[in-house]
């Protein structure tokens, strides 16, 4: 949802402007992720000593785009851009407005007092704000904005004010404020009291720090530090001694390092692909240049080190290319995207399967109970696609359940189910607090993310990369596809050694090597939806109907269709037609069928007379050899055969085309939508 983003350059020269047009650049970066407003914190004064200048705080913040907080910091006249720092922590910030309207004062950063003795953005809702908020007016803080947030910044002052010595850490005193808040957070801190340092925390959002260095680093990994209860052991300041080669992570030969503090890998991929991920309570300081992590208190299961990770993201895949806007870039993508999730694990030769993440757990996975599929939006539809296949390969029950319901049923979980958690971001909050429901129950647990080093990949006991490749556009699309296809390659490896199984197995797995062309021929349609859309944008409405394996699709694309066009969509199951939605049809009502040559074909031809005898004009969905169905309708888009299971793949993109037209011709941003975010990290 929100954007973090901070830079801090240690005895790496930078002027104000180029430390400016670093975190502009970063907050660009993370724009997709949904947001009403943007703001950033720098050091303030002009003086040609950047210490003098950090014993002083600016914020610059505006609501809407960055491009506006671009335009709004060029208005300054107070700040000289040509001053140059040669230590300096820049943070900055895109919001989404969760507590209090989108406007300058709500804007990150947040900051203590009005003098900016601490400031502090934050990604995630903190739950107790109002405790926080009544008990520190009590004590004579005065608060401006609306949010939540703002509670963190005059926790931090407080503690600070009321600190037992002058020797406290910066580090030891985000320990403080953390401890009193409930919640979920990814938070960066910036001090006039501590120039040139930074602290950076999570609990349940994403936070990620990547390292650049000319120069040799101490070391591959960051071993945890833990702090003596009632002590304040503050690591990895002073002279270099055995200790702090031990504990930080520095540049061996010279000073010089930058780091960077990001809630997503696109924002700092341009400037290094060495990244260290945090987890949940980690405290991550930056001190005279020495970056150390600490944490409270030692878990069963902790981890003792942090790695520094190479991120295989390359620039030019976040870049747009030639297309208007990454939700079409994503949509074109879709032929090479699910070969990358196929890649070296189906051997189309001799018609095996292999998903070395679930090695380990297969036999496990292969004796379980019941499956049970849990997942938010898109991913939701994507487990409702495969859900008929799964039970047909696996002969398991499955379960497909929606994060949020199942949580408020506290729905019963025993030790011998299975339970998949299938999210694009690996983030999304329904579904990780799902997913630590079902640890505590003793259940196995499988992530299907797209995201390497997410929430969900770490905190599962095994699982599958979609692989599809960093998806920017706030409509899901090839991760749709992607997780489609990982979890029709799980149903494969389930029924390998079943040999009544086999002869759909191979022909299931011949359907999966034509599956790329045969979106090609799909997407050649491209021209043909445009006009559609020509015929449908200004409709209020538009139903889309279909059952067996393509009620997902229609689930999906009328998804698709709210989310970015703002029109009333709704997917129907066609079974349930003659149940009351039938009601909604008459000559002026926008229907979409999709029917196809499977076990459910004469059915839905039944739904398509019924809507005709109503006077619709429905718009059909076929296979393109349906001659039968071409003939009778008015007008059909016509798709390539696939197998039965697969042809739920091919069906949806031209409602994600349609919907992308649909959005253009309306005018609407169709990368950013309002009121939504990529990564939904709060409940």
């Amino acid at each position: 949802m929100c954007g973090i983003f901070a830079y801090l350059n240690y005895h790496v020269p930078r002027t104000r402007r180029e430390i400016l047009e670093v975190l502009i650049k970063g907050l660009q970066r993370l724009e997709y992720r949904g947001y009403d407003s943007a703001g950033v914190g720098i050091d303030g004064g002009n003086s040609k000593d950047w210490e003098s200048n950090a014993k002083s705080i600016q914020l610059i913040k505006q609501s809407g785009k960055v491009k506006a907080l671009d335009e709004e910091i060029h208005k300054q006249q107070d700040i000289d851009l040509d001053v140059e720092f040669d230590v300096h922590l820049g943070i900055a910030h895109t919001r989404w407005a969760t507590h209090g309207v989108p406007s300058p004062v709500n804007s990150h950063p947040h900051r203590s007092d009005k003098h900016n003795e601490f400031i502090v953005i934050h990604n995630g809702i903190i739950t107790n704000y109002k405790d926080l908020r009544k008990f520190l007016e009590s004590k004579g803080y005065e608060f401006e904005s609306e949010t939540d947030t703002e509670s963190i910044a005059k926790l931090v002052k407080y503690m600070y004010d009321n600190r037992d010595n002058d020797e406290i850490s910066f580090a030891t005193l985000v320990e403080q404020v953390t401890q009193q808040l409930e919640g979920a957070f990814a938070l960066v801190f910036k001090s006039v009291h501590y120039p040139g340092e930074a602290v950076g925390t999570r609990r349940g959002s994403p936070l990620l720090m990547g390292v650049k260095s000319d120069h040799k680093l101490s070391a591959d990994h960051i071993p945890i530090l833990y702090r003596s209860a009632g002590k304040d052991k503050k690591s990895c300041g002073g002279p270099l001694n055995r200790m702090d080669q031990d504990t930080c992570l520095f540049p061996v030969d010279e000073k010089a390092v930058e780091y960077y503090f990001a809630s997503d890998a696109s924002a700092v991929i341009e400037h290094t692909n060495q990244v260290i991920f945090l987890e949940d309570d980690d405290i991550a300081a930056v001190s005279e240049g020495r970056l150390s992590i600490h944490r409270i208190k030692r878990r069963v299961g902790d981890h003792p080190a942090r790695a520094i990770q190479t991120l295989q993201m390359e620039l030019q895949q976040i870049m747009k290319g030639n297309f208007s806007s990454f939700m079409q870039k994503e949509i074109f993508e879709q032929p090479e995207s699910v070969v990358n999730t196929m890649r070296g694990r189906v051997n189309f030769e001799d018609n095996t399967v292999t998903l070395g993440g679930l090695k380990d757990h297969i036999k496990e996975i292969q004796r379980c109970r019941r499956l049970i599929l849990i997942a938010c939006g898109t991913s939701y539809h994507a487990g409702v696609a495969t859900r008929q296949v799964l039970e047909e390969l696996t002969e398991l029950p499955v379960m497909v359940e929606l994060a949020s319901d199942f949580l408020d049923r506290n729905t019963p979980v025993f030790r011998d189910d299975v339970c998949f958690f299938i999210s694009q971001s690996g983030e999304t909050a329904d579904s990780l607090m799902a997913l630590r429901y079902c640890k505590e129950r003793g259940a196995l647990t499988v992530g299907i993310t797209n995201t390497v080093g997410s929430s969900i990949s770490r905190e599962t006991d095994c699982g599958v990369h979609i692989n599809a490749g960093p998806e920017i556009g706030v409509a899901s699309t090839k991760a749709y596809t992607s997780q489609f296809v990982a979890l029709i390659m799980f149903a494969l490896l389930m029924c390998s050694d079943r040999i009544s199984m086999q002869p759909r197995r191979r022909e299931i797995i011949q359907g999966l090597k034509v599956l790329p062309d045969l979106i090609k021929d799909v997407l050649s349609l491209d021209e043909e939806i445009q006009k559609l859309a020509t015929e449908l944008y200004q409709q209020k409405s538009v139903l889309i109907m279909g059952r067996g394996y393509h009620y997902a699709t229609c689930l999906e694309g009328a998804l698709k269709i709210k989310e970015i066009t703002y029109m009333h969509s709704e997917g129907i199951l066609a079974g349930e037609l003659k149940h009351g939605p039938l009601a909604l049809v008459d000559k002026l009502m926008p229907v979409i069928m999709i029917i196809m040559r499977d076990h459910t074909y004469i059915k839905c031809q039944n739904a398509l007379q019924q809507v005709v005898a109503r006077q619709g004009r429905p718009i059909v969905i076929c296979d393109k050899d349906d001659y039968e169905t071409i003939k009778s309708s008015s007008r059909t888009i016509k798709v390539p055969h696939c197998v039965d299971c697969l042809q739920g793949v091919l069906s949806v993109i031209p409602l994600q085309l349609l919907s992308f037209h649909l959005a253009v011709l309306r005018g609407f941003d169709v990368d950013c939508p309002r009121n939504l975010a990529k990564s939904v990290t709060v409940e």
